[in-house]
């Protein structure tokens, strides 16, 4: 899908020399896939103290080969 961004150049180059990308395409794109892995990772971090857990669960019991 093409898309014409307005983007600030100083940013861009700046993403360009720290990624070591060889196209603006490529960084865009990783810069995308990190905002995504970030807001993620924000989410599970919202868990903490919310989910409850067995303190008598033992999970390496499935590990253990029948």
């Amino acid at each position: 899908m093409a898309t014409n961004l307005a983007i600030d150049e100083k940013l861009l180059s700046e993403a360009l020399k720290i990624g070591g990308h060889s196209t603006k395409k490529a960084t865009v794109n990783e810069a995308l896939k990190e905002y995504i892995q970030r807001r993620k990772q924000a989410k599970i971090i919202d868990l903490f103290g919310k989910v409850e857990f067995d303190t008598k669960y033992d999970y390496k019991k499935q590990r253990r080969r029948k």
